[in-house]
């Protein structure tokens, strides 16, 4: 995992931080040597941003660390600058096991995260991007579908200046209890 800290600080392997460009960023498929790297990073992610409701016991814990098993079924994408890890995604070609709200004909983004050092870089962005040049590749993929919490204000800019829409008719509850965890559902058309 790539320690974050304040700008101006430098990342083993990568450049100091403050001067982190756009330029700089390599989006490629995640290399099974990062696989743990890019599982904490997930993690650390969503547990620094509260977006876990059980915390350190929240059971989707395990399912954001195990970067193996997302790989086994769907494309994992990362971001990097030299050898520092900036962040990560999945990339769902349609429905499957990886798959919570993508139907026939399209494909999903998952479970997207960036280190804090590198917010506000276009980590994100150029994640986000490379997932839907990978879904305009699919054959028959009319549109790219991904969920996203109420409170990820930042996410959801990225999303709508990149020309997602809300799908309000599609939000979902992904647990039983407590009925008040609704994920907002966004979709590009392709």
């Amino acid at each position: 995992m790539t320690p974050s800290g304040p700008p101006g600080n430098s990342t083993p392997g990568g450049p100091p931080s403050s001067t982190l460009t756009r330029m700089d960023i390599v989006i490629r498929e995640v290399r099974p040597t990062e696989y743990d790297a890019l599982g904490a990073m997930t993690a650390q992610a969503y547990l620094q941003d509260g977006l876990l409701d059980f915390g350190e016991s929240d059971s989707y814990l395990t399912e954001l660390k195990d970067v193996a098993k997302r790989a086994a079924a769907a494309t994992v994408l990362v971001a990097t600058a030299g050898d520092t890890l900036l962040g990560g995604v999945t990339f769902v070609p349609g429905p499957g096991p990886m798959a919570d709200v993508a139907a026939p004909s399209e494909a999903e983004i998952r479970m997207l995260a960036v280190t804090r050092a590198a917010r506000g870089r276009g980590a994100g962005e150029a994640l986000v991007r490379a997932c839907v040049d990978r879904a305009r590749a699919v054959p028959g993929c009319t549109a790219v579908v991904l969920s996203t919490q109420p409170t990820m204000h930042t996410a959801h800019r990225l999303y709508e200046r990149l020309g997602f829409v809300r799908t309000p008719d599609r939000d979902w509850n992904p647990l039983p209890e407590p009925a008040d965890i609704t994920l907002l559902t966004y979709e590009l058309t392709l």
